[in-house]
């Protein structure tokens, strides 16, 4: 079961906007955004553009074994994605290409649409499309049953969304637990699945379905009404007084981070803004929680040039490479601009923009 929207960007939304950073692990559309995408009207011709689409792209293989991951069926849960072999922090799992895109842009209904795109799928693609599970609308069949796959699978595309079966078999893990992260390269106009902690060898590989810095009660309940699960990761599963701790440093992160967004309003220096963020990283590592590591280094490389802060500019710079590296591979546009603030700090696009004063560089 996989089915997600695109991910938060920066908090900081001022000034002038930077690079985009990492999404974080909020990802999976939820089924009203998901219809209202695929009903809310926009021009003609979205299945004629998908019959262009499907004739000239090379969509996913649907492989359910490669040399670093296999899919197989997990006691309680269907099936799920396990390591093969060890994998090394910074690993690309895996590169997919949709078995079809939806265009924000239709006039038609949603049934029919789907069913018209599952319908110009090779038989194989077709198969694969219906092995996905669905828990929206299970009792449903035929063009509706279609609809609630894709309901159910959908994962954020740029602004499209798309099936992709075999992200669509990474689990869930709250906080600790999941262990890498997937992002839409435009570019090459396919998923990639990144691995940003080292995962043994017959690990599960796990992604997340929300954002998991709430208390376990919160997100349980969360998932439940959502994707009709109850969450038994390690985290959920942890003793009472450990679950609790584990909960107040979440809790803190989503604090701090929330608090964080001030510096965008001016109500907030830099010094504390880069306080702030020491502050989430060395709650994170107390946690485990690796994720979105690339874009919280990012805002402090924004807050630091905005105060033309050289050095501590591309101090944040080089945190916030390595980890766009690691979530998103190195060749992603994110790590890249990294690198060019590395080497050039003055060229951020909000170098200056406000007072200069001294802020905080990395404390880890």
């Amino acid at each position: 079961m996989a089915k997600r929207t695109n991910k938060r960007q920066s908090t900081l939304p001022e000034p002038p906007k930077p690079v985009p950073a990492l999404e974080t692990p909020v990802a999976r559309a939820s089924f009203f955004t998901i219809y209202l995408i695929i009903t809310i009207i926009i021009g003609l011709g979205g299945a004629a553009w998908y019959r262009s689409y499907l004739e000239e792209s090379n969509l996913s293989s649907g492989e359910t074994e490669t040399a670093v991951w296999k899919v197989v069926e997990l006691p309680g849960k269907g099936f799920g994605m396990v390591a093969k072999r060890n994998i090394s922090q910074g690993t690309t799992i895996l590169r997919e290409k949709p078995l079809f895109l939806v265009p924000a842009s239709i006039r038609e209904s949603p049934e029919r649409l789907i069913a018209s795109l599952v319908s110009q799928l090779s038989p194989e693609k077709r198969r694969q499309f219906n092995a996905l599970s669905h828990h929206s609308n299970p009792d449903s069949t035929g063009e509706a049953q279609m609809l609630a796959k894709t309901q159910t699978n959908a994962i954020s595309a740029g602004d499209m969304i798309g099936i992709f079966p075999n992200t669509a078999r990474l689990n869930h893990g709250c906080s600790s637990a999941f262990n890498v992260a997937y992002n839409w390269a435009a570019g090459e106009q396919e998923l990639v699945v990144q691995a940003f902690k080292p995962i043994m060898e017959g690990e599960e590989i796990l992604t997340t379905y929300t954002d998991t810095k709430r208390p376990r009660d919160e997100r349980r309940q969360y998932l439940q009404g959502a994707y009709n699960f109850f969450c038994t990761c390690s985290v959920c599963s942890l003793p009472p007084e450990e679950s609790k701790r584990s909960d107040e440093r979440l809790v803190e992160m989503s604090r701090l981070k929330s608090k964080l967004s001030e510096w965008g309003s001016k109500d907030m220096g830099g010094g504390e803004a880069t306080n702030i963020i020491n502050k989430i990283w060395k709650l994170g590592e107390e946690e485990g929680y690796w994720s979105e590591r690339g874009s919280l280094a990012w805002d402090a490389v924004q807050v630091a040039a905005a105060h033309g802060q050289e050095d501590a500019t591309r101090r944040w710079a080089l945190v916030a490479e390595k980890w766009f590296s690691i979530e998103l591979g190195p060749n992603s546009l994110q790590a890249k601009d990294a690198a060019n603030i590395i080497r050039r700090p003055k060229s951020h696009p909000s170098w200056g923009a406000r007072y200069r004063v001294k802020v905080e560089s990395p404390a880890f």
